[in-house]
């Protein structure tokens, strides 16, 4: 199915913010962690709302949330609050019910602050320019090994790395589509990791557009000062 959307100045940005980041093994969800005086989530919205094409963004977060509204971020009239489910999924199909189904769809992670304007228009012209959604992504360049199924700390073999990308975010989509994948998607049973994966489920090919490596996600502590090193040398 393909849909025909003109309007590039109307982009709705969703970021999935109901998780709590164990990984980082802090009390606060990674998205609230400061880099200088602002959380990982303000600095990754603050990208969002600066760029010319994304009218507005939508901030998807746990019923349980208490951190948000704290934010002065809260109070502006771009910003919309929906709130999420047990998945990711489930977080980006509530955040979707507030965009219209002829709009176009950016999906883009809370804890991916570096993210730069250049590569997001990358991304927006490849996908108008084609009518079809796409990805972020960088080619992998390190060697990859395949553990044994049984014995995870135990090399198997080695895969071949040529067609092999790393998926990154933003992921742009209509969101018409998106939503009717994403839902057969999770009525099926099925996991879905990214955006994409739910479009690759219904038989989609998702367009693939190489961004830049500081386009990282903040997953451990040490992400953290990496990231505070990107967003200073980026500005």
């Amino acid at each position: 199915m393909r849909y025909y959307v003109t309007n590039n100045s109307d982009i709705i940005a969703i970021v999935p913010a109901a998780g709590v980041g164990c990984r980082m093994k802090s009390q606060l969800p990674k998205q609230y962690l400061k880099i200088g005086p602002m959380t990982i989530l303000e600095h990754t919205i603050q990208k969002l709302l600066t760029h010319p094409n994304i009218s507005c963004v939508v901030v998807v977060i746990s019923p349980e949330d208490k951190f948000f509204n704290t934010l002065e971020l809260a109070l502006q009239d771009n910003v919309k609050v929906a709130y999420g489910g047990e998945t990711r999924a489930d977080s980006v199909l509530a955040g979707l019910n507030l965009v219209n189904d002829h709009q176009w769809a950016l999906v883009h992670d809370a804890a991916r602050p570096c993210v730069t304007h250049e590569d997001i228009t990358k991304l927006i012209n490849r996908v108008l320019q084609e009518n079809k959604g796409g990805i972020l992504a960088t080619p992998l360049s390190d060697t990859i090994k395949q553990a044994y199924r049984d014995n995870q700390t135990v090399i198997d073999h080695s895969i071949d790395r040529t067609y092999l990308w790393g998926a990154a975010t933003p992921q742009l989509f209509n969101a018409g589509e998106l939503k009717m994948c994403l839902s057969e998607a999770l009525k099926n049973n099925i996991a879905i990791t990214d955006e994409a994966s739910a479009i690759e489920y219904c038989g989609g090919h998702p367009l693939l557009v190489e961004c830049r490596r500081d386009n990282i996600k903040i997953t451990r502590p040490e992400d953290l000062n990496l990231a505070s090193f990107y967003l200073t040398n980026q500005n």
